[in-house]
């Protein structure tokens, strides 16, 4: 389990949990402890904006994404 003492200037809290922006299309989410829960991903599509919700695998060292969502508060939903 990692977590994160670091608390940047462009977070969002929300429902239990807080949204640190690292740039302008990646979100840490982290539980207010510093625990990380995952990392919201803004990106393009055809139809508009979509925001896709992923855990890191630690041990593998890759991510797993747990879905792609229109709205960006439905992606943090995801990593609760």
């Amino acid at each position: 389990m990692a977590r994160l003492d670091y608390a940047g200037t462009s977070t969002r809290d929300r429902f239990g949990v807080r949204c640190m922006q690292l740039h302008s299309e990646l979100w840490r989410v982290t539980r207010p402890d510093g625990e990380v829960l995952g990392y919201v991903e803004q990106f393009s599509d055809p139809r508009g904006i979509r925001f896709r919700a992923k855990r890191l695998v630690a041990r593998a060292k890759h991510f797993l994404i747990v879905g792609e969502f229109w709205a960006f508060d439905e992606a943090v939903d995801a990593l609760r």
